[in-house]
């Protein structure tokens, strides 16, 4: 069976306040386009499908066309809700949907009730695993406890489970979205991280032919059976080295397994500069991303003048910049924000009980308090973002 993997539309997102609407229809063209071209037996969308709960109108549209163009190549489709998605929403007439062959799994008590597609070689199983919020579906998981690794270990243990009372030789795709340890993140991913951590290891999802993985931004391979597809589309400058694709997987019947990347469209390609803004103005090699989105990172000692309207006169669709000025570290003049560089809210607030009490930072109860209410306060915004 040939399955086409994609994840990350995020239908809706603009960058840096550049609409990208008409990239995302370019994305969707194509994609219909290669399921045709390629022979492609199944479509698999691993979440984040929308940018927000609530998505615009024409984010909306976009999405029905996009369903309504892949039922009539005729080629089954399995989508999951992400943690940018409203489940509730993104499900809603998943039932009579599915009649057309567009199969929405965004209900966590619905993991190991999996979509059987049949090729010649007999049944392909694919199970859906939508984003799970471990405070919100710990319970009706079963779950040791409220974290990433217990809720999708609950999970899988149900998936395997029913696998185990299929046929011999049923294949299986399990589509997650979730930051499995191994996985390379951009700076476009929204924090998933419930007391500190938010990694899961891969070996979570043993026992299966192939896991489609969706979250974390970048193409890319943690093992030979587990995939993240990636974004079709840049959403940060982090991902100005990233090649973005989609994965084409051919599944045997035996359950041996092959995967190509197909590229995607580039709607401009993305710069990351960094220098003095006289070096940036007249370095010849730069000339090569004069029709490139740009982010300037400028590290004059002191701020130029007018510095956005001179690098628009050379790169006119620089979006982005940056100021960090060159000085020593032991300078007091040194950036508040470059001593925070790479920190989280929880080690910013360890820092801060730290700086108030002359040095002494939190001792381990109180650094529990602090992670429970970073923990909280994520959960409720994320309740709140659904409930809207």
């Amino acid at each position: 069976m040939r399955i086409l993997h994609t994840s990350d539309w995020h239908l809706g997102r603009s960058f840096h306040r550049v609409p990208m609407l008409d990239a995302q229809a370019a994305f969707l063209e194509h994609l219909v386009t290669t399921v045709r071209d390629q022979a492609v037996d199944a479509v698999v969308v691993s979440g984040d499908v929308y940018d927000r709960a609530v998505p615009p109108l024409s984010a909306v549209r976009l999405f029905d066309d996009a369903l309504h163009r892949l039922a009539e190549a005729g080629v089954p489709t399995v989508m999951i809700s992400g943690n940018h998605d409203s489940a509730r929403r993104l499900g809603v007439g998943a039932g009579l949907i599915s009649r057309a062959g567009i199969h929405l799994r965004t209900d966590p008590g619905e993991c190991a009730t999996p979509v059987l597609l049949r090729d010649t070689a007999g049944d392909v199983a694919f199970y859906g695993l939508p984003y799970l919020e471990p405070a919100l579906v710990r319970e009706g998981l079963g779950a040791s406890k409220a974290g990433h690794e217990a809720v999708l270990t609950a999970a899988m243990d149900q998936v395997r489970a029913d696998l185990a009372t299929r046929p011999d030789g049923t294949r299986s795709v399990v589509l997650a979205h979730a930051f499995v340890a191994g996985g390379e993140p951009s700076d476009s991913e929204r924090d998933i991280t419930v007391g500190g951590v938010a990694a899961v290891p891969a070996g979570v999802f043993d026992g299966v032919d192939y896991v489609a993985l969706g979250h974390l931004h970048g193409c890319q391979t943690v093992t030979e059976r587990v995939r993240y597809s990636g974004s079709p589309l840049a959403y940060s400058f982090s991902e100005h080295t990233h090649r973005k694709t989609m994965w084409i997987v051919d599944l045997a019947a035996d359950g041996a397994l092959a995967a190509e990347r197909v590229d995607c469209p580039v709607p401009r390609p993305l710069a990351s500069l960094r220098g003095r803004l006289g070096e940036l103005l007249a370095e010849p090699a730069h000339e090569r991303h004069r029709d490139s989105w740009v982010e300037a990172t400028l590290t004059d000692p002191a701020r130029p003048e007018e510095p956005m309207a001179r690098l628009l006169e050379r790169f006119p669709h620089t979006l982005s910049l940056v100021f960090e000025p060159e000085r020593a570290p032991q300078d007091p003049l040194a950036s508040y924000a470059q001593r925070l560089k790479g920190r989280d809210d929880h080690q910013v607030a360890e820092d801060f009980v730290a700086h108030v009490r002359g040095g002494s930072g939190p001792d381990t109860e109180e650094r529990t308090v602090l992670r429970a209410a970073f923990d909280h306060v994520r959960v409720t915004e994320t309740v709140d973002e659904v409930s809207r």
